[in-house]
């Protein structure tokens, strides 16, 4: 059989194509014996609507591009369905795109976009994202980007992040009103402004209490899970090692409890630990982990708001603001209080 479309429909049931349409659509101008026979073919012909085709006419596809570099992480999965909440309620599809922390893939789903296959995108930066021209060349074609969590701050569009360097000023305090002499800081290689305003935000409560920061002050990380197992592992094991830890992203901290593990480190009593994560499971960890939590699904649920009214408001103009929600930390056992 030919792809099935709504023409089939229309041509079985020698029917108008507009017909077809306003019956699947339960239009009132339809009689309800039509309806019935469009809606008992369609069943038994299994004819699924295209959910694009009539926006497609009208050069708007419904559709928003969500541009992340994992879902592993739980600050994604969660600022995706506080994205998708707004979606489904405007009639939005959300598309889900994966960078995988790679600035070709970045462009690549960018130039793509160019094409009118969504109205506008919701976009956190990858890691090593190095300029932002391709962002530029798609906001010159109509197609509007708002950022989230991460984000290019030459670019001016809304910007829609958490508190960063209050929030990491905020838990270096607490480890060292626990006690802490010679806390380090748990970065991620790349290029990320969350990164530096949380390491900006560690320095000054270190400033505050007159303990030096230097380049010992900071433990480099990559993506890979063996390269920072035996870099953490070096650390601790060294003559100057940390007696707490902040740590950036929440995919490291769960090494630094295996490490510790390994090397019969006591939590908090030799080592106290603090991390930025939205893991469900910190509570359960051992000891349970404190944590400064993001509000990723208000985050995700705000940069949606923002994107359908400019998408759907003629007169509204997108300007160059950032909307900061804060993040909460959450003292366990792995500080002491």
């Amino acid at each position: 059989m030919d792809k099935l479309t709504i023409k089939t429909l229309a041509k079985e049931l020698q029917l108008s194509v507009s017909t077809i349409s306003k019956a699947l659509r339960d239009s009132h101008e339809i009689s309800a014996e039509t309806k019935r026979k469009v809606l008992a073919l369609a069943e038994q012909l299994n004819y699924t609507p295209n959910p694009y085709a009539s926006s497609l006419r009208k050069r708007k596809s419904k559709t928003i591009g969500v541009v992340i570099p994992e879902v592993v992480n739980s600050f994604f999965s969660q600022a995706i369905n506080g994205i998708e909440s707004v979606a489904k309620e405007k009639g939005y599809h959300v598309l889900i795109y994966l960078t995988h922390e790679d600035f070709e893939n970045e462009k690549a789903i960018l130039k793509d976009f160019e094409s009118g296959r969504v109205d506008g995108v919701l976009m956190s930066v990858s890691r090593s994202s190095t300029e932002s021209d391709h962002i530029s060349e798609l906001i010159n074609k109509e197609v509007p980007v708002i950022f989230f969590d991460r984000v290019f701050n030459e670019i001016d569009t809304v910007k829609i992040t958490t508190n960063d360097f209050e929030s990491a000023y905020a838990a270096a305090q607490h480890l060292i009103a626990g006690g802490c002499k010679n806390p380090a800081f748990l970065a991620i290689d790349g290029n990320l402004d969350i990164i530096n305003c949380r390491m900006e935000g560690f320095k000054k409560a270190l400033s505050e209490h007159d303990i030096p920061f230097d380049a010992a002050s900071v433990i480099s990380c990559t993506t890979n899970g063996d390269h920072n197992y035996n870099t953490l592992l070096k650390k601790l094991q060294s003559a100057k090692k940390p007696d707490g830890i902040l740590c950036s992203i929440e995919n490291l901290s769960i090494i630094i409890y295996k490490v510790c593990e390994d090397l019969q480190i006591k939590i908090p009593e030799a080592l106290q630990i603090i991390s930025f994560s939205n893991l469900d499971t910190a509570s359960f960890l051992n000891p349970p982990l404190t944590t400064i939590t993001q509000p990723a699904y208000e985050i995700g649920k705000t940069a949606a708001a923002t994107l359908v009214k400019a998408l759907e408001k003629k007169s509204y103009t997108i300007t160059n603001e950032r909307i900061v929600i804060p993040s909460v930390l959450t003292v366990r056992k792995s500080t002491k209080n």
